[in-house]
């Protein structure tokens, strides 16, 4: 197993790499699309749609429409609109609970999703639009709180975070990786190298206050993201999104904590 997942997690850097290399927005985008259509078809099973390949193919078909058509480097708004969907809707159903899987309520909210996931996905071309590195600095804000809840839930894990959904997350685990967060964004300040990175603009535009806010807000985004995501298979009785990724799992399985904190970015970027 733990074979089966390194190699898939090199294979997946590899093409990463080769794409950004290229230094084609096609080649970027295409890859993106790729991805895309993978996560919308599973989010699409996680709502037992009975049309899951149809309605992925016509959502992939809008982001390519958003993509080539160059729309989405005005996309703003709908980075606005997914944000203001997560605060509205999407995080409340973690308190709430999600609706049964018949009816009108989860069709509306296959909907919801579907628009969040969207919205991602176009961010991650805008912040890619932006630089690499700084598409990169965002996301390194989700792996690095993914790490370091990893590590700390193992090591000090005692108060569940959110047990009827993921009994596996603790509290100590989310603040765990929270601080590893700050220590490490604060620590890129100090490197002129890393200035066009989300952290140190952070600084450079709020000072020390805003670092510490914007940092915490991101991470809070990324849990809630993967939270949401946990739930969603929950109530769909199945362990993985899918098994698109041996070893890992579904594409969502891999980016749910992006789902929330890529439009995030963005619209903090644009206030910066």
């Amino acid at each position: 197993m733990l074979k089966t997942r390194i190699i898939t997690a090199v294979v997946l850097l590899a093409v990463l790499l080769l794409a950004i290399l290229s230094n084609s927005l096609y080649v970027f985008a295409a890859l993106v699309i790729l991805f895309f259509a993978g996560a919308a078809w599973e989010a699409l099973r996680l709502f037992q749609n009975r049309y899951a390949i149809a309605g992925a193919l016509v959502w992939s078909a809008a982001l390519v429409w958003v993509i080539f058509s160059g729309s989405f480097r005005q996309s703003v708004l709908l980075c606005g609109l997914c944000v203001g969907l997560w605060l509205v809707r999407l995080v409340p159903s973690l308190k709430i609970g999600l609706p049964p899987l018949q009816g009108f309520a989860n069709r509306l909210l296959t909907g919801i999703y579907g628009v969040a996931i969207l919205g991602a996905f176009i961010a991650l071309m805008m912040l890619y639009q932006r630089s690499v590195l700084y598409m990169f600095s965002v996301m390194a804000i989700v792996w690095i709180a993914d790490i370091g809840a990893y590590f700390c839930g193992k090591a000090f894990g005692k108060r569940k975070l959110a047990p009827s959904i993921s009994p596996g997350k603790s509290w100590e685990g989310a603040i765990g990786g929270c601080f590893a967060v700050l220590v490490i964004g604060a620590a890129t300040v100090f490197v002129p190298a890393l200035r066009d990175t989300f952290a140190v603009q952070l600084y450079l535009k709020w000072n020390w206050l805003g670092l510490i806010v914007g940092l915490v807000v991101m991470v809070a985004a990324s849990v809630v993201g993967d939270l949401f995501e946990s739930q969603l298979k929950r109530r769909a009785g199945m362990k993985d999104s899918s098994n698109l990724l041996p070893g890992h799992g579904g594409v969502l399985d891999r980016i749910d904590a992006l789902i929330p904190t890529l439009p995030l970015a963005v619209l903090i970027a644009y206030w910066m």
